[in-house]
Parts: structure tokens; sequence; C-alpha cells
């Protein structure tokens, strides 16, 4: 396992995990509630072209419930029982959040959107062979509940608690890893970062001032669609204006996002966070430059449809890390992979057998770690040279945090399998020229990304073959 592999792989693992325990926590619009029954279930009128009504199961009279289709997305569709069950689970977290609800209606076309959205990357990752079996779901459920410092039977039972069935939970937590997964393949491996740009990044942030700020803005987004015509693109500038007009004269600037907004952050109310200038688009940045916290900008177009941005604080940050003192940690480990041929349980009973060993002086590591190691390493008796804070995945970098030098570790999992870790030695020194491109290369991606992304959703939204079967539900904006 390189240095480059587990800094990569930790990258991929914070976006999941920031994502997962968000739902675990019960924080996640995107959550799926236990079907709820109608209080006063009325027969349903099959209509043409309206829906349909399924066969009445054996022993089922004909007065129960029945379910139909909301919206035709490719060949799946949306029920109606599923958009009500997500509206109810959104409604609840937004008032546990003390978030005012937009209108019935609204919110409703805000969901629906959602789901259209998701169930179209779904069917794509279905193509290109996107999957996740049980057993890495199981691991990453297990590595959610020890986040929330549950058990897994705990967290179910909490779940169950709240009204989320367990079985709904984990496909929904399956569901998020694909289309990371997708994400990853059709957006983060395409963007491309030249030196030059690194060079320009660096030396723009030298020739700042010598006190920089960071900014926690949140947005509200009105979507042109791809290929808009002229008549649609003022359509949507007139919609832009009126959200503006409605803000100017007192109107809640999160309820305005949950309502209107066309961003996969409108129901967290447009919040987008912290972001320094140099993660913002330059025309944005400098519109906010202007403000003070609690102001918002002009409308203001992009790429991707007209915007409304408030600056909801500033605070200031740290001169550049070029000059940050940073510790560094010399280690080495030996990893056995969890395969289907050798179970978590077999991984950890060897390591914990070798490191028996270890302590009982009659091995040395590297000699241990060239003949068991998983790891690209091996070859190398296990050493990881000097490691910077971030470089390798949070289990093992806290593991590590955690010893002595010359202390070897329990048994650690992580993604990759479990681990014996030894710390060599430890040292405190400047950033690297090389730690200094890195960020500055980070940066550049995570701008490129926000933008590629939000530029891919649309595009999958637009390519997608969508009927809508009711009128209450067809989109008007």
């Amino acid at each position: 396992m390189s240095v480059t592999f587990m800094r990569n792989a930790r990258m991929h693992q914070l976006k999941i995990a920031a994502l997962l325990c968000a739902l675990a926590a019960g924080a996640s619009g995107e959550a799926l509630a236990q079907a709820a029954k109608p209080a006063n279930p009325q027969p349903a009128a099959a209509t043409p072209g309206k829906g349909f009504t399924p066969p009445v199961p054996v022993g089922q009279t004909s007065n129960a419930p029945i379910d139909s289709i909301a919206v035709v997305v490719n060949d799946d569709v949306i029920t109606r029982h599923e958009l009500t069950d997500r509206v109810k689970t959104v409604m609840q977290r937004m008032k546990a959040q003390n978030v005012q609800l937009p209108s019935e209606a609204d919110l409703q076309r805000q969901i629906l959107e959602r789901m259209i959205v998701e169930r179209a990357q779904l069917q794509l990752a279905k193509e290109m062979g996107v999957r996740v079996d049980d057993s890495q779901l199981d691991r990453t459920i297990s590595r959610i509940a020890e986040q929330q410092k549950m058990t897994v039977q705990q967290m179910r039972n909490q779940l169950e608690k709240e009204g989320t069935t367990f079985a709904a939970f984990r496909e929904e937590i399956r569901e998020e890893i694909i289309m990371t997964r997708l994400r990853e393949h059709e957006v983060d491996a395409k963007i491309n970062i030249s030196e030059a740009e690194v060079d320009a990044h660096i030396a723009a942030e030298k020739a700042a001032a010598a006190e920089q700020f960071e900014m926690n803005i949140s947005q509200i987004l009105i979507r042109i669609p791809e290929n808009a015509s002229a008549e649609v693109i003022a359509q949507r500038k007139a919609r832009a204006d009126e959200v503006m007009r409605q803000l100017r004269v007192g109107a809640d600037f999160a309820k305005m996002a949950a309502t209107y907004s066309d961003a996969s952050d409108a129901l967290k109310g447009g919040e987008v966070g912290w972001r320094t200038a140099d993660r913002l688009p330059p025309v944005f940045a400098e519109a906010l430059s202007k403000l003070k916290p609690g102001q918002t900008t002009q409308v203001m177009k992009s790429v991707s449809g007209f915007h409304i941005i408030k600056l909801v604080d500033k605070r200031s940050v740290a001169e550049a890390q070029a000059a940050a003192a940073v510790q560094q940690t010399h280690a080495r480990h030996i990893l056995i992979k969890v395969t289907p041929a050798v179970s978590a349980a077999d991984a950890k009973r060897k390591l914990t057998e070798l490191k028996e060993r270890l302590d009982n002086k009659a091995a040395k590591f590297e000699e241990l770690a060239r003949l068991f190691s998983n790891d690209g390493s091996a070859n190398k008796g296990g050493d990881l040279g000097w490691l910077y804070p971030g470089d390798t995945v949070p289990e093992f970098e806290a593991a590590m945090a955690g010893l002595k030098i010359g202390e070897v570790s329990q048994p650690v999992e992580t993604q990759f399998g479990f681990h014996l870790i030894e710390v060599l030695e430890r040292k405190t020194e400047d950033v690297s020229k090389e730690k200094e491109r890195n960020a500055a290369r980070n940066a550049i991606r995570e701008r490129k990304l926000e933008e590629a992304t939000e530029n891919w959703q649309r595009e999958v939204r637009d390519r997608a073959y969508v009927e809508y079967r009711a009128e209450d539900l067809k989109d008007t904006k």
C-alpha cells in the first residue's frame, strides 16, 4: 500500500464517511423512511394514462390502499408511495433542524426532482456494472456504527425507533456508495490539473494579502437546462429575480432555498459551508468580498444557471501553509487483506499471532512483513517511509498517533484489511515544496470537482427520459 494510494483512498473514505455518518445520525434529507399507510385510505380509481392499478392480492379487499406510478424514469418508476415516504422523512429532518418548511407542493417538487436524479444515476451505475456486495456493505455499516459509538444492533434499534427499517437503511447506504463510486468514475477520474495551474495557484497565494479569510456561504441556484432556448433562459432569470425580490423584503434565505433552489444542497437551506476565495469562481469571490455577514449578492449567472449567494459568516485563517511546522511519522506495517478466502476474523487472528511472536522477540517485524504482508511495502519490510498527517486513512492514522516509538499496535481495521503498525521515529519540520504543491493541487481539484459534479448531474438528468404520470407532479419550473 503506497502512501499515494493510501492518500487517495483516504479522500474517498472521508467523502463516504461524512455522508454516511450524516445518514446514520438521521441528518440526511435523502433517508428512506418506513412505508406508512394513509390514515383514511380511499380506493383509487384507475385513470387511463395516469398511473396503474395493480391486481388485488389474495385475501386483500379491494378497499385496501393501492400504489400508483408518480414518474417514469427511463425504464424504471418512482411510485407515489416512495415519494410520500421521502417527503415525510425530509419534513421530520427539517423540523428537527428548525428550518422553515416551504409549502407541501414545493417541498414535494424538490424531493421528486432529487429522486429522479438519483434514479437516473443508479440506472447508469447498473449499466456500467457498479456493484456493492453484501460483505462490503456490512463492513461499511459496521464502521458507521463505530463512528456513532454504537454497536450495529444499537444502531438498528435506534433506526427502527425513528421509523426506518434496517433493510431500507442498508439499501440506502448501498445506493449512496454506488452513486459515489459512479461519480468518482465519471467525474473525479476526469479532472486534470496541469503543473502550470499549480504554479499559478501558488503564485496567487503568495501574492495575496498576509491575512486571508474564508467565508461560510449559502446559495440559491435556479438551473438552466442544457440547450435551453432564449425564452426558457428568460423565464429562469425572471424566477431568480422574483426570489431576489422576496429576499429583499425579508424572506428567510433557507426557506427560499428549500422552495426554489435546484442545487443539491437545497433541502439543507442552501448551506454550502466554509470556502476560501480560491475554492469559488472568481466572479463569486469578488462579489462576496464586498459583503458583510448576513448580506446576499445580486443575481449572478454561471454555466449552471442563476445564483444568489448569502455570506453567512467570515473568519480569518492561518498564513500560507508553506511555512507551517508539522509532525511526520516514520512507520511500517503488516497488512492482511480480507478476501473471499480470508475472512475478517481470520485476518485479525493471524495478526494477533504475529504480534505475540513480536512481543516474545521470536521474530523481527521486517521478516514477518516480507513473509505475510499483502501490501506492496512487504519487500521493504513493511516500511512506509515518512508520513505526513493526512497521508493515511483515518483509522490507520489514529492508531499510529497513539503509539510510542518502537511500539507495535494491536490489529487495526481499515478499508484495506487489518494492519499491525509500528512507529520507528518522529520528527517536526517545515512543510516541503512537495507538500505545498500537493495542497495547491488539492485546492484546485476540489474547486473543479464541485463544478464538474454539478454539471455531470445536470447532464445525467437531462439525458434521462422522464414522464410525469400525474398533473400535480409535473415540473413547472
